[in-house]
């Protein structure tokens, strides 16, 4: 990464943290809590699409981090970080066992499989009344517990501002280490068995290993994210996972930009904002995202991420042209 870069990385990193301070709005740091749970969910689905695989199950794998951290800490006595920790486990152990069979298949096969595999963790979270609440869902789930500092006061999270801070530094130790994973040379093995599997597989790559490891990886993220969701929100549903919400991620990765490592950013960022921020919107949500994907689809293929890159180009092209006139 280019030095520019990463000094631009930095300064956006820093007004990230620094924004929220400012917001004393309620409502509006809850909707940027739920942009950076949409961000690493996106994100997180994102990784598992660079190997050429579309899952749509991605929910049923938060469902499963959001259930077994609930009821862990619930039922069992472990404190919540521990047990946020092993909801994200859990998906991960999931993803592992049914990885290598549901990974041997193909795109639209393999998006079937994860379609079907996410409407039976979404049947077993019904059915299971006496661990899950069946669609009652869990109510009352405990708040992440406080974090003393320098021994002198401690860090509550029954209030927005402190879960905002701790799904923000959550969001960008996940986008840094996915981000070094797509630079890297496994990264870029992903991409070659994305674009010819065969070819890949010819050349002594073990392709159903790189894309159980991927697999795995983002479906640990999805555990993560689901186990904050269920700590922050204090109830979950089954409904809260279904299928609709796989798809809603879907289309977070399409609208921002597949190929882009910033359009699992975008994407999700502006689809939770829009609807959230203007109330008429909330209700028609579906329509809404449809009629943003369809503008993309048919007017910016490469997603509102090449559309924020050439901006930034252009940009930069103008001041440029402003410090060379003023030399």
């Amino acid at each position: 990464m280019k030095s520019g870069k990463k000094l631009s990385y930095f300064f956006l990193i820093v007004v990230v943290l620094i924004l929220p301070v400012f917001i004393k709005s309620e409502y509006y740091l809850h909707i940027l809590i739920l942009c950076a749970i949409n961000i690493i969910l996106a994100s997180s689905l994102r990784a598992i699409a660079t190997v050429g695989q579309v899952s749509l199950g991605h929910a049923g794998f938060m469902g499963i981090g959001a259930y077994t951290s609930a009821i862990l800490s619930m039922k069992y006595g472990l404190s919540t970080y521990e047990a946020l920790f092993a909801g994200g486990l859990a998906a991960m152990v999931l993803a592992a066992l049914i990885a290598y069979p549901v990974m041997r298949v193909r795109t639209v096969y393999f998006s079937m499989l994860t379609m079907f595999l996410g409407q039976v963790v979404t049947l077993v979270i019904t059915e299971w009344r006496g661990m899950t609440g069946g669609t009652s869902g869990l109510l009352n789930i405990p708040h992440l517990g406080t974090i003393p500092v320098l021994g002198r006061f401690s860090i509550g999270f029954s209030t927005r501002l402190p879960n905002l801070y701790f799904v923000l530094i959550l969001m960008i130790v996940i986008l840094l280490f996915l981000y070094g994973i797509d630079r890297s040379y496994i990264g870029k093995t992903f991409k070659a068995i994305a674009q010819d599997d065969s070819l890949a597989a010819s050349a002594g790559i073990n392709v159903a290993r790189y894309r159980a490891l991927v697999f795995c990886i983002g479906c640990f993220f999805a555990g993560l994210a689901g186990s904050f969701y269920a700590h922050y929100m204090g109830v979950i549903t089954p409904d809260s996972f279904d299928l609709f919400i796989s798809i809603y991620l879907l289309i977070y990765t399409v609208v921002g930009g597949s190929k882009k490592f910033a359009g699992a950013v975008v994407g999700p960022l502006v689809l939770t904002l829009i609807p959230e921020v203007s109330r008429v919107l909330k209700e028609y949500q579906p329509f809404v995202f449809v009629a943003v994907l369809y503008g993309v689809v048919f007017f910016l293929p490469g997603g509102l991420a090449y559309l924020l890159e050439r901006m930034s180009i252009r940009i930069g092209a103008i001041l440029q042209r402003g410090i060379k006139a003023n030399a």
